[in-house]
């Protein structure tokens, strides 16, 4: 049995629309809480998805002491709280804190970043970007005027990715992106070609910038898809910048708009307007273009164990729909305390990342994380599928979608996906085990579908209380807004019958 694809990270849709905002956005934080069906929550911003072990341990108490004991992690790595009462917040701001968690009340929000979980890890990349998401983690906390001031006007939805150059979180469709190269410098891009299976990664075979200079600096350009080269020291400062740039943009164009897909065309942020801006930081830059011919999609690792060059081990694994319980969480924060690293890694594909393991220890490790249900192994039914809150969280929602989709992950009707299709080729650099690729799945309980996956993947909508409508998403044509009866590969079926109807979709090429 072929193993499903790691359900892409949320990613958004063509961008044809230019909306004019009349609010901020609503998005919930640590401090913003949002009110749900089943209580409050929370959305605790983790950049990098960094974890000590010892914060580990605090969220899992806050959760248990606070919510209802069970914590979500989100396609950007970060965390969610369900089921608070509505008048914890200052003892969960409090909590928070002590943690470090909460570095800045008034940047909860915008410190989006996600990063390439394996980053020092694995040998593989360009350069560990641990240290890039903690400088950009201070910029955006910085309320000084010579810091990033003015970044607290970003929306809580605005993404910052850092890839260490294997190409994983470079195609997750970020608003400001930075590529780690082989001589040590990075590329910076805004906005960037859309997430899929064929994203270019940027020449890296134009001059250094110290070589080069300012040379182009201030040239006219159009909007930024190649991107910049800067040097690897100012990568995270330029980054903050290009979020400036964005900033200025949108005040520009009157549309407070909330991500740079949403900026006007003739209000873009192009190559020549941030190289002006980064040079009058002190930023050298030098303009590059994407290489011509297309990488296959990075993959992120497989479940189970990824060996480092320094003899040690890190223990990749999928949370189940994103989710796990108390009881679970406290497990994989014991062992990151156990680990030589005391860190915990959460990734944009809803898993975890623990380093540090000696290699005699692995084993021992996965059998505990495997009998507490969290998966270990490829091949596990579980990969691939993804899931919005639905019934009872949700008021929105039309059923209990994550009841339906654990019933239809265990179909056996489910397993016989995907035999029609390849195996992805693995990320240069990448370890572990190359994921296979058969469709990545969604079950939304509403036609918002929040958190849907990008590129081509099978759209499962309810309907009704046991209803389902199964239809095939990702043509360029294609958006899960148009009405999915008029999609060739669309099928109306029952709750039961929904693995039955995803296992021939996926086969759908």
């Amino acid at each position: 049995m072929l193993a499903a694809m790691p359900l892409p990270p949320t990613t958004t849709p063509s961008g044809d629309e230019t909306p004019v905002r009349g609010r901020d956005d609503a998005c919930p934080g640590a401090l913003r809480l949002h009110p749900a069906d089943d209580g409050s929550l929370a959305r605790i911003r983790v950049p990098g998805g960094l974890l000590t072990a010892r914060q580990a341990a605090a969220l899992g108490r806050l959760a248990e002491e606070l919510g209802d004991g069970r914590l979500d992690i989100t396609s950007r790595g970060n965390l969610q709280v369900r089921g608070l009462d509505t008048g914890c917040g200052a003892e969960l701001a409090a909590r928070l804190r002590a943690a470090g968690l909460l570095p800045s009340d008034r940047r909860d929000r915008v410190r989006n970043i996600v990063a390439s979980p394996l980053s020092g890890l694995d040998g593989g990349g360009h350069a560990d970007v641990v240290a890039w998401v903690r400088k950009l983690d201070a910029v955006l906390c910085d309320d000084t005027p010579a810091g990033g001031a003015e970044l607290s006007g970003l929306s809580g939805r605005f993404l910052f990715a850092l890839d260490d150059g294997r190409g994983d979180v470079a195609a997750l469709g970020a608003d400001v992106t930075l590529i780690a190269t082989p001589d040590g410098g990075a590329v910076l891009r805004v906005g960037g070609p859309p997430p899929g299976p064929d994203v270019a990664p940027p020449s890296t075979g134009a001059a250094r910038p110290d070589a080069a200079g300012r040379r182009g600096s201030r040239t006219a350009g159009s909007a930024v898809g190649g991107g910049l080269r800067v040097r690897g020291e100012n990568a995270p400062r330029a980054a903050a910048l290009a979020a400036a740039e964005f900033l200025a943009k949108a005040r520009e164009s009157g549309t407070r708009a909330w991500r740079v897909r949403e900026l006007p065309a003739r209000h873009a942020v192009t190559t020549g307007g941030l190289a002006a801006r980064l040079a009058d930081a002190g930023v050298e830059t030098v303009s590059v273009e994407h290489e011509s011919a297309p990488r296959a999609r990075a993959t992120p690792p497989g479940p189970g164990p990824v060996p480092g060059p320094d003899g040690r081990h890190a223990l990749s694994i999928a949370l189940p729909l994103g989710r796990v319980s108390a009881a679970q969480w406290r497990l994989l924060a014991a062992l990151a305390s156990r680990s030589g690293a005391a860190e915990l890694r959460m990734t944009p594909w809803r898993g975890v990342v623990l380093p540090g393991f000696a290699p005699d220890d692995t084993r021992g490790a996965l059998a505990e994380l495997s009998d507490a249900g969290l998966v270990t192994t490829p091949g596990s039914p579980w990969l691939g599928v993804g899931v919005c809150t639905g019934r009872p969280g949700c008021a929105k929602s039309l059923a209990d979608v994550r009841a339906d989709t654990a019933r239809m992950v265990a179909d056996p009707a489910l397993r016989t996906s995907g035999t029609g299709r390849g195996a992805a080729d693995p990320a240069p650099g990448a370890s572990g085990t190359a994921w296979s690729d058969p469709l990545p799945v969604y079950v939304s309980g509403c036609e918002r579908r929040c958190g849907h996956p990008g590129g081509r993947w099978v759209d499962a909508l309810a309907t009704g209380d046991t209803d389902y409508r199964v239809t095939v998403r990702g043509a360029k044509e294609d958006t899960p807004e148009a009405d999915s009866a008029d999609s060739v590969h669309s099928v109306d079926v029952t709750a039961e019958q929904l693995a039955g109807a995803v296992a021939a979709a996926r086969g759908t090429t």
